[in-house]
């Protein structure tokens, strides 16, 4: 009986290892004429300040928000569908235009930290949780329009999930 050899077993495990492999993150993508907003059907140029986008699995084209409030609340609702592979939204600390975010102005959700209370309004005139790739830039965004810095596992649901109506 021949036993087989320790480099062809070796690479067998290396081949049937990689059909697990999860597969890579997507990268952002960039708002375009064609982005419109999961929740309301509307162009994401329409609204201004921060902007989210939510990649799901086996899904080439990102779920777009016309808010961070919008994205985090997808991320939060029982009945939508939890199998994300990425999350970006605007990062604030690298944009100089609070009604359009430059291009490449993205941040992976998970990781940025973000403004809650403050006085700046979502592009549908509710509270926003602005996300800042860098805490420092958060804080000094505090210290001009208000609010404090949390984390995104720190945001309330009661900040996310409430009917914050226009002028609210």
């Amino acid at each position: 009986m021949t036993r087989p050899l320790p480099s062809a077993v070796f690479v067998l495990a290396l081949v049937l290892g990689g059909c697990d492999k999860p597969a890579a993150t997507p990268p952002p993508q960039e708002v375009s004429d064609a982005s419109t907003a999961q929740f309301c059907g509307m162009s994401l140029a329409e609204h201004a300040g921060p902007k989210g986008q939510i990649f799901v699995r086996d899904q080439a084209a990102p779920l777009w928000f016309a808010s961070v409030r919008d994205t985090i609340a997808f991320l939060r609702l029982p009945e939508m569908r939890k199998n994300v592979a990425a999350v970006y939204v605007n990062d604030m600390a690298r944009a100089t235009d609070w009604a359009h975010p430059e291009v490449g102005a993205w941040v992976d959700a998970r990781r940025a930290v973000y403004v809650i209370d403050s006085r700046r309004r979502s592009g549908m005139d509710t509270q926003e949780a602005v996300p800042f790739g860098d805490a420092a830039a958060a804080r000094r965004f505090a210290a001009t329009y208000g609010g404090h810095v949390v984390p995104l596992a720190d945001i309330p649901d009661s900040y996310i999930l409430t009917d914050q109506g226009a002028g609210s």
